[in-house]
C-alpha cells in the first residue's frame, strides 16, 4: 500500500478572515500588521502581493511599495477560532493529523480510499467542505510524502490543488524549480549559483561527497534528498508526539534577536490562544531554529512555575533564543507547547494569585467573546512596539 499525504494550506489566512468579516475590503490591498515604524507585515492579501509585499517584510518597506494599502491590526483570537473550524473539518477525514501552524496541516490519508474514494476525489471534497462551512479557501497538495505534498500545495495558489503521482516526485521538483524549492533560503541559493548550480537537476548530478565538501553535511543531506524527490524528514519529529506548535519560514533569512522578537510574540499569542481553545496547559516550551545552512537545533525548558499565558510563553521563548541564537541567518523558527495537561477553569483559580493566571483569564475571555462574533482586541502586557528596524 502506497503512502498518501495531504498538505492543506489556507490562502492568505489572516487577510482572508478579515475580508470574510469585512466584505467591503475585498479586492483591496490589505496588510495585516501595525503602522508602528518598526512593525513588520504578518501577512497580506493577494492584491497587496502584486505590489511585492510579503510576510515578514518591514512595514515601512511595504507601505513604500503599496502606499494605498489598508493596514489592519491582527486579531489572533478570531484567527484561532476560524482555524479551529477548519482543523475540525480536516481531522474528520483521517485519524493521523498534524497541525503545523494556525493555517497549515498534514493528513496521512494512506488506506482511506474505501472511506473517501481516490485521493483526488477526497481532496476536492475536503476543499469544498472547507469553503462551504467556513467561507475560506485552501490550497491542497497530494503526494507520497509530507515534503512533496507541501511543495504541491504551494504550486497552484490560491485555491489550488496539485496531485503528484507516486514515481513522479523528481519530475515535480524539477518543475517547481530551485528558487521555489521549500527549505532553500537566499544564502543557500546564492551559494549554489556561485558553484554553477542553476536548477534542481544540477544538484542531482552532484554526488553527496561533492555536496558535503561545498555546503556542509546538513545542507548536503537536505539538497540531495530534496533534489531526488525524497522527503528530508523535516516534519518527522513533530508527527511523533502530541503538542501544539507553529513555525515560520523566512525569505530572505532573518539575522538578529531584535528582528526575530515580533515573530516569537505572534507565535506565543497564537499558541496560547490555541491551548486555551483546547482547554490545555503546557508544562514545557520548545524552540526550533533552522539556519541558512539547514542545520537545525531544538531546545526546551520546563519552568518550575506554571505556563498560563502568552506572556509566559514569550518570556521562555526569548530565554531559549538567547541560548541558541547565533550571528547568522535564520531560515525557520518554530515554537512548541509540550507536555500538555487539562486546564482548570480559570474561574476556579484561587483569586488569580499569579499575574499570568489573570492574563490567561483575559485571553480566554477574548477568545470566548470572539466566538460570539464580538470584535475584541487584546490589551497585552507584552511590549509589542519594539519592532525590528528596517534593514
Amino acid at each position: 500500500m502506497s503512502c498518501v499525504f495531504f498538505h492543506i494550506d489556507l490562502d492568505a489566512f489572516f487577510a482572508s478572515v478579515e475580508i470574510l468579516d469585512h466584505p467591503e475590503w475585498r479586492n483591496l490591498p490589505l496588510i495585516i500588521g501595525s503602522k508602528e515604524k518598526r512593525s513588520v507585515c504578518s501577512t497580506c492579501s493577494y492584491e497587496a502581493r502584486k505590489y511585492g509585499v510579503h510576510s515578514a517584510m518591514p512595514m515601512a518597506t511595504a507601505l513604500r511599495l503599496c502606499p494605498d494599502a489598508l493596514v489592519v491590526k491582527p486579531r489572533m483570537s478570531r484567527y484561532v477560532e476560524k482555524s479551529r473550524e477548519v482543523m475540525d473539518i480536516i481531522k474528520s477525514y483521517a485519524p493521523s493529523f498534524l497541525q503545523v501552524s494556525v493555517d497549515e496541516a498534514f493528513l496521512d490519508m494512506s488506506g482511506m480510499e474505501k472511506i473517501h474514494g481516490l485521493p483526488g476525489k477526497a481532496a476536492k471534497k475536503l476543499k469544498e467542505e472547507i469553503r462551504q462551512k467556513t467561507g475560506l479557501t485552501a490550497s491542497l497538495g497530494v503526494a507520497s510524502s509530507r515534503y512533496i505534498a507541501k511543495l504541491a500545495s504551494d504550486y497552484h495558489k490560491p485555491d489550488g490543488m496539485t496531485i503528484v503521482p507516486p514515481g513522479k516526485e523528481m519530475e515535480f521538483v524539477d518543475r517547481v524549480g530551485l528558487e521555489k524549492l521549500w527549505g532553500i533560503g537566499s544564502k543557500t541559493l546564492e551559494a549554489l549559483k556561485e558553484k554553477g548550480i542553476r536548477n534542481v537537476r544540477d544538484i542531482r548530478e552532484k554526488d553527496i561527497a561533492y555536496l558535503e565538501r561545498n555546503f556542509g553535511k546538513a545542507s548536503a543531506s537536505f539538497l540531495y534528498s530534496a533534489s531526488h524527490g525524497i522527503d528530508p524528514g523535516i516534519y518527522k519529529d513533530e508527527a511523533k508526539s502530541h503538542s501544539i506548535s507553529t513555525e515560520s519560514t523566512y525569505w530572505p533569512d532573518i539575522v538578529g534577536k531584535e528582528n526575530l522578537k515580533p515573530f516569537l510574540l505572534r507565535m506565543s499569542e497564537e499558541l496560547m490562544m490555541r491551548a486555551i481553545d483546547e482547554g490545555v496547559v503546557p508544562r514545557q516550551v520548545g524552540l526550533k531554529i533552522r539556519y541558512s545552512d539547514f542545520s537545525t537545533y531544538s531546545i526546551q525548558e520546563t519552568p518550575e512555575e506554571g505556563i498560563y499565558s502568552s506572556g509566559d510563553v514569550y518570556k521562555i521563548a526569548l530565554k531559549l533564543l538567547d541560548r541558541k541564537l547565533e550571528n547568522r541567518g535564520v531560515r525557520l523558527i518554530g515554537l512548541q507547547l509540550k507536555e500538555l495537561y487539562k486546564a482548570k477553569d480559570p474561574e476556579q483559580l484561587e483569586l488569580f494569585k499569579d499575574k499570568s493566571e489573570k492574563e490567561r483569564k483575559l485571553e480566554k475571555t477574548i477568545l470566548d467573546l470572539s466566538k460570539k462574533g464580538l470584535d475584541v482586541k487584546r490589551l497585552s502586557s507584552i511590549d509589542d512596539k519594539k519592532m525590528p528596524e528596517e534593514n
